[in-house]
């Protein structure tokens, strides 16, 4: 019998991931032989230095890559070999993006950014789904700028405006790409305390890629990228414990180099 990603408790896993960019002697070897997964109802963050293949290996996760070789799955559906119109249709009913550059539409306000899934599945939301997408708009403090239009709020608001886009549909699995990168300490903050709660009580999957260490720590597990691949998994770290195993990694590095 066949063991499913559902089986195994997981939201989506990679298996012998290798993604190569280029050519002969060009060519570069963003992920090496990574298998991992990213479990139900957790918060992960994904860490490692520029060029260690993180972003690769959300995006291949995502579904909005493909691998040199390897598999993925989000839950128990192969992503490996679907065609372009499967992928999509996957990924906006199960799926949520939370990227640093917002994405947010510039011709539609705020509320319109919030029902863009459900604009493009070509459906509007049932009762249930009115419910949450109302206590979303609320808990985000949302409320009174349903009416403007990207350009006239702030960073912090953009990205909140993001960020009920991305739980409106109530996916089983949210990528969030350096979320905080370009928020004040203050709004990332409360950026992060809401991936926190949509995983801690509403059971939703979250991997949030990060080169933060005090972003990282709001997560319940850690994984650390190096040259591709997993070089380290870990539970709750402090934002020092992260730093210091960052700070290792670099040292052995050089010291290697």
């Amino acid at each position: 019998m066949e063991i499913t990603t559902t089986d195994m408790g997981l939201a989506a896993r990679v298996q012998s991931l290798t993604k190569t960019y280029g050519s002969g002697d060009g060519s570069v070897r963003a992920l090496d032989d990574v298998t991992v997964g990213i479990r139900r109802g957790q918060f992960t963050a994904i860490m490692g230095p520029s060029g260690s293949g993180k972003s690769t290996l959300m995006h291949i996760m995502a579904g909005l890559d493909a691998p040199t070789s390897g598999r993925a799955w989000i839950g128990d559906t192969d992503i490996t070999g679907l065609g372009d119109t499967e992928l999509t249709l996957l990924r906006r009913r199960r799926v949520g993006f939370v990227f640093q550059a917002f994405n947010l539409v510039p011709t539609l306000d705020v509320r319109g950014n919030i029902l863009l899934p459900f604009d493009l599945d070509g459906r509007t939301p049932n009762a249930q789904e009115r419910a949450r997408i109302d206590g979303l708009i609320d808990s985000l403090g949302l409320g009174p700028r349903l009416g403007h239009r990207p350009h006239q709020l702030s960073g912090g608001q953009q990205q909140r405006v993001a960020i009920a886009r991305a739980l409106a549909t109530a996916p089983d699995l949210v990528f969030a790409d350096e979320p905080t990168g370009n928020l004040d300490s203050r709004t990332g903050r409360e950026v992060l305390a809401l991936l926190a709660t949509a995983s801690q009580e509403h059971g939703q999957s979250i991997a949030m890629v990060t080169h933060d260490p005090i972003a990282a720590s709001h997560a319940d597990r850690v994984l650390f990228l190096a040259d591709g691949r997993i070089a380290a998994d870990k539970p709750r770290q402090t934002a020092e414990q992260i730093s210091a195993h960052m700070l290792a990694g670099e040292q052995a590095e050089a010291v290697s180099a």
